[in-house]
């Protein structure tokens, strides 16, 4: 129940967060199968992100809603908090990955829907050792960059980014950016391709203050409340030749549109220099005419024509797999 971030141990097994159960489950797995299930951590405080040392293999960092963790998966101990998060109000699902720099990453989101915040930690993605230690930020002006991932061809990280609520069924949309050292990418006074949120930000200004090198635009707009959440890169490996470079979004779905929209897994076209040639459906049918079946949230893809999928309101994980025809 309530599967969000998925990642697997150096034994091939799949951990799993189940964020408003409050605990963090394994699923042992032989020959690609299922034969445990086990609740290892329990009574946690919303935990969301899941990251295995890539230094230290059978350590595991999780973030729960208010601290990143350590926990070592052969010992079975909880070893200590490396960092304290801020936590209350809105946006508690922290992310954390391990970037290729070898530095732990953490999104903290915003405290509201859209502000002027108060705490400097919010709105913002962060790094540091894995200590906790030369705790900086990386990037800011993002109101809830749910998951982020790079791309194994240049190195850059790529976010997914939720839009505000209560602009209309079509406004402003939702994003995808490539993240880079120092931008601001606008919120809470920008959106989309820099576009001024003046229904939030009354200002005058005698320049747009929603422009380079101010503000750094989204690079994809998502249709307005899709919810996107989980992001992967394709392999070349396993995969057809056509999905290189492609990157897979999980679109979580809407809650506040009069239509609703999402539900399902996109294919974003890329070329092998990161080109984007446009967005097609990969995965559809959550959605009913009686209401949705479930909702996609992680994603994780892997050499060999496999992708795992996790669904938060059915409760389960889906593994897809390719067969050549």
């Amino acid at each position: 129940p309530g599967a969000r971030a998925i990642a697997f141990d150096s034994k091939g097994n799949m951990w799993v967060s189940q964020t408003k159960e409050g605990k963090i489950t394994m699923l042992a797995v032989s020959n690609g199968a299922v034969i445990k299930k086990e609740s290892v951590l329990e009574n946690l405080r919303q935990p969301h992100g899941l990251a295995f040392d890539p230094q230290e293999p059978n350590v595991l960092y999780f973030a729960e809603e208010d601290k990143i963790s350590v926990y070592n998966v052969n010992t079975r101990m909880r070893l200590e908090t490396v960092m304290r998060l801020p936590s209350g109000c809105n946006h508690n699902y922290q992310t954390i990955r391990f970037g290729p720099d070898g530095r732990l990453y953490v999104k903290i989101g915003s405290t509201c829907n859209v502000c002027v915040e108060k705490e400097n930690r919010r709105a913002k993605i962060f790094s540091m050792n894995r200590d906790g230690s030369d705790f900086k930020e990386f990037a800011r002006g993002l109101r809830n960059a749910p998951f982020f991932v790079w791309n194994y061809v240049d190195g850059r990280m790529w976010a997914t980014e939720m839009g505000r609520d209560f602009l209309g069924d079509d406004a402003p949309p939702d994003e995808i950016d490539i993240i880079e050292k120092g931008k601001n990418y606008g919120w809470p006074n920008c959106y989309g391709k820099n576009i001024h949120d003046t229904d939030f930000d009354k200002n005058t200004y005698i320049r747009n203050p929603c422009m380079e090198p101010f503000e750094t635009p989204s690079f994809i707009d998502i249709p307005a409340h899709s919810a996107p959440l989980g992001l992967a890169f394709v392999p070349e490996e396993g995969w057809p030749k056509e999905y290189w470079y492609n990157l897979f979004v999980a679109y979580h779905g809407s809650w506040n549109r009069t239509v609703p929209t999402g539900y399902k897994i996109v294919r974003v076209k890329l070329d092998a220099k990161g080109r984007y040639g446009g967005v097609e459906d990969f995965i559809t049918g959550w959605l009913t005419s009686e209401g949705a079946l479930g909702r996609p949230v992680d994603i994780l893809v892997q050499p060999g024509g496999i992708m795992y999928i996790s669904d938060d309101k059915a409760g389960v994980i889906y593994k897809v797999t390719y067969h050549k025809t």
